[in-house]
């Protein structure tokens, strides 16, 4: 469904992102969720985002184009211990900071790695985004390193765990680079969510 992705740019602050008025798509989540090798997955190029055993390797907002149309953006992740404190208040604040700002910003994918129990951090996170009216979907990672069983039970944990302190879920999407799960459901998300932005700023 994608045919052409441009690296742009990677900026060190929501300031120096690049000028326009395309639509944008960010994918954030827990460092070694696996984002980067869902970024590869979605756009066919495996060498597009860096993917390493170690997490952390994305400490900029990174730019692609994709088809001339809309932005790809891989923001750094939070949560990882192992970074001095200082380090991960200053990825903190650089995600926090384009998500507010950041007025192209059409929808964040906030990654979840299925085959954990849900993680204070992560919670948090999602608190604050419905808080701070940022619009996002939840995107869960590695489901093939589930049973079929264990993913729905994963899946119903999540969910009850969320509707304690929502009145409805954000939309789901399950994923899988393995096993090529979540692609289509994605991109086509995002085109339809794009031809509704059309549609809408040309009443």
């Amino acid at each position: 469904m994608i045919k052409e992705v441009k690296f742009i740019k990677s900026s060190p602050d929501t300031k120096s992102c690049p000028e326009g008025n395309e639509p944008e798509y960010a994918f954030v989540g827990r460092s070694n969720v696996g984002k980067s090798s869902l970024i590869n997955y979605l756009t066919g190029n495996k060498k597009l985002a860096k993917t390493s055993g170690t997490p952390g390797v994305t400490k900029l907002i990174n730019h692609f184009m994709v088809d001339d149309l809309w932005y790809l953006v891989d923001l750094p992740g939070y949560g990882y211990a192992k970074i001095a404190k200082s380090v991960r208040s200053k990825f903190d604040k650089l995600i926090k900071d384009y998500l507010l700002q950041r007025k192209t910003l059409v929808c964040l994918f906030q990654l979840i790695d299925c085959r954990h129990e849900p993680q204070r951090n992560d919670l948090d996170f999602i608190t604050w985004l419905g808080q701070n009216g940022v619009p996002f979907v939840l995107c869960f990672t590695k489901t093939d390193k589930l049973s079929s069983n264990e993913l729905q039970k994963s899946l119903k944990t999540y969910k009850n765990v969320l509707l304690k302190q929502w009145e409805s879920l954000p939309k789901i999407f399950i994923t899988s680079t393995t096993s090529n799960r979540g692609k289509e459901e994605i991109l086509t998300f995002i085109e339809e969510t794009n031809k509704l932005l059309k549609t809408g700023s040309s009443k």
